[in-house]
């Protein structure tokens, strides 16, 4: 599989290139184009209780779909929900811990774990939760906004908001707390983070889903009038 990203960082779109017969898993709603004679198989990947399990505690979709290229080969398009950067990631037996809502698309030689004893302690917000990815083979991840990579030498410490992580190397010490105390965690903004100890490289996107909800839903109201059923947006302060 051969791999290209237009359009950083903020609208990108990655394209696979398949060789002959090569398939692809992709989440669910993420394909945006593919070449003639690509086809697409969708199932509950890992049996009905793996695709409940990753899809309640690991935030992805119930169904997966495996892209298969025909026997000349093929390209398949990929871009995720919300505007931000791709990167593609190449893996010959290391792990890496995931921000689930990153996750995109992987070659068939990588495995998605929701197992992983330490996502319980990254719940952060609804639908927020961590997976373990491993094996060999080609893993495509999105972010919302662009993408910041950092590289943490040995002991040292570097404190997260875990709505602005994406991943980080499996290994790496890591202590998920509140802002302060309960005051702080409610009132400054601020939710969860975590203490991330090298060494290890982590990435982390510029924006946060919480924190663009916290600010879009107080000026969303719904229209009273006319039975329209629709709903205003206030822009102003």
């Amino acid at each position: 599989m051969k791999t290209s990203i237009d359009y950083r960082p903020s609208y990108s779109l990655v394209t696979a290139t398949l060789d002959p017969s090569e398939r692809i898993q992709v989440e669910a709603g993420s394909m945006v184009a593919m070449s003639a004679g690509v086809s697409v198989e969708t199932s509950a990947k890992g049996g009905v209780l793996g695709s409940l399990k990753r899809s309640v505690l690991g935030g992805e979709s119930f169904f997966m779909n495996t892209y298969q290229a025909p026997a000349q080969g093929g390209q398949i398009m990929l871009a995720p929900a919300l505007p931000g950067d791709m990167t593609v990631r190449e893996f010959a037996g290391h792990n890496m811990i995931v921000q689930s809502g990153s996750y995109v698309a992987s070659s068939e030689g990588l495995s998605i774990d929701t197992k992983w004893g330490g996502a319980k302690t990254f719940f952060a917000s609804e639908g927020f939760f961590m997976l373990k990815v491993q094996g060999t083979g080609t893993l495509v991840l999105s972010s919302y906004g662009a993408i910041h990579e950092m590289t943490l030498e040995a002991g040292q410490t570097f404190t997260v908001d875990t709505g602005h992580l994406v991943s980080f190397s499996e290994g790496m010490g890591f202590n998920v707390r509140r802002v302060g105390g309960i005051k702080s965690t409610l009132f400054s903004g601020e939710g969860l983070v975590v203490d991330l100890t090298g060494p290890g490289y982590l990435m982390l996107q510029t924006r946060s889903e919480d924190a663009f909800l916290s600010w879009l839903l107080p000026r969303v109201s719904k229209d009273q009038g006319g039975g329209g059923g629709g709903f205003n947006i206030k822009l102003g302060g």
